[in-house]
């Protein structure tokens, strides 16, 4: 197998997303064949662990303090109570339980709890991934030394279009937690979001700036907006719906990042609920190979189980080996 490339340049990759789209498509599946299953999908479940009330004023996020969306702060949740919703993702197929929590960084006072839960999810036996704002070093190495499998951290956009999305934070200070994340041995999870006004040359700026870290991230999760009444994204697309992404230019970045990043788990995650059937499976074509399950992502609406169970064998996918097939649970 060929060495894996971290030295992509803007040129080649906007070169790809100029190939007609059955050729992109075609080349992306002879990727992802020459490193994954062909018919396999990883399965996870996502948790919001601490809902709102935060400080940071990502244009996208119904969580920020600075969004009028109605979604109300909540205090961390009960580690107990954690666990409790893992075992039951794991009942229901799921390979890897991802948890987030609002905060622009933990506080150390938070640690405690959150290293408690992390051994707690371990210990059923699922993969362990937590987004909680940017770590120092110090917080990075306390969740390698609980058990964390993954840290993730999406980077969001282009560093050329992140500024118009993000202000109360820095694109290299999202780059200083995946190093930080990276150092302590800790599994990289990192993608970003597509449809939110930006240009082509911005998903190209997006996926140059993953696919030429020193190590590409294990996990590259590529949603697509989903705009939300009260933010400002939300209230800008609603006035210009043409800046919504189509589901051909989707796919095609999806294709795109299984090119550029070969091993890694292209994960189809937020506005799936909103795609057909048949953009999803083109997706999955193009090299998507996880995908979140369940009613919701964090505060977004997300595809339930019957739906995902039915789509897996309508296209005859089945989850990740290793995790038990995919049923519905009911709610507790």
């Amino acid at each position: 197998m060929s060495k894996t490339r971290t030295d992509w340049t803007r040129a080649e990759i906007s070169a790809l997303f100029e190939l007609p789209f059955t050729e992109l498509v075609f080349r992306a599946a002879e990727v992802h064949r020459g490193h994954h299953a062909a018919d396999e999908v990883q399965v996870c479940t996502l948790l919001s662990i601490k809902t709102g009330g935060c400080p940071e004023d990502c244009g996208y996020c119904s969580q920020s303090s600075h969004a009028d969306s109605g979604v109300e702060a909540t205090k961390l949740m009960d580690v107990r109570e954690v666990l409790q919703s893992a075992a039951r993702a794991k009942d229901s197929g799921s390979q890897r339980f991802c948890m987030g929590a609002a905060w622009r960084n933990p506080k150390d006072r938070d640690m405690p709890a959150i290293v408690e839960i992390v051994r707690g999810v371990r210990a059923m036996g699922l993969e362990t991934c937590m987004t909680l704002g940017m770590l120092t070093q110090e917080q990075a190495d306390q969740l390698a030394e609980a058990g964390l499998d993954y840290y993730n951290h999406n980077i969001d956009s282009s560093p050329e279009y992140y500024e118009r999305v993000v202000t109360t934070r820095s694109f290299a200070d999202r780059l200083e937690t995946l190093e930080n994340v990276r150092e302590a041995g800790i599994a990289v999870c990192s993608g970003g979001i597509v449809g939110m006004g930006e240009t082509r040359e911005d998903r190209v700026g997006f996926i140059h700036t993953l696919a030429t870290l020193p190590r590409h991230p294990e996990s590259v999760p590529v949603n697509a907006l989903v705009p939300v009444k009260g933010t400002a994204l939300g209230d800008m697309l609603s006035d210009t719906p043409p800046a919504k992404i189509d589901d051909i230019e989707f796919v095609r970045t999806v294709a795109v990042a299984r090119i550029c990043m070969p091993q890694s788990m292209v994960r189809l995650s937020a506005g799936r609920e909103s795609m057909s059937e048949v953009t999803q499976a083109l997706c999955f074509l193009a090299g998507a190979n996880s995908i979140f399950t369940g009613d919701t992502l964090l505060t977004a609406p997300n595809a339930g189980d019957d739906e995902d169970a039915a789509l897996f064998a309508k296209l005859g996918l089945t989850p990740l080996s290793g995790a038990e097939p995919m049923r519905a649970v009911e709610a507790a």
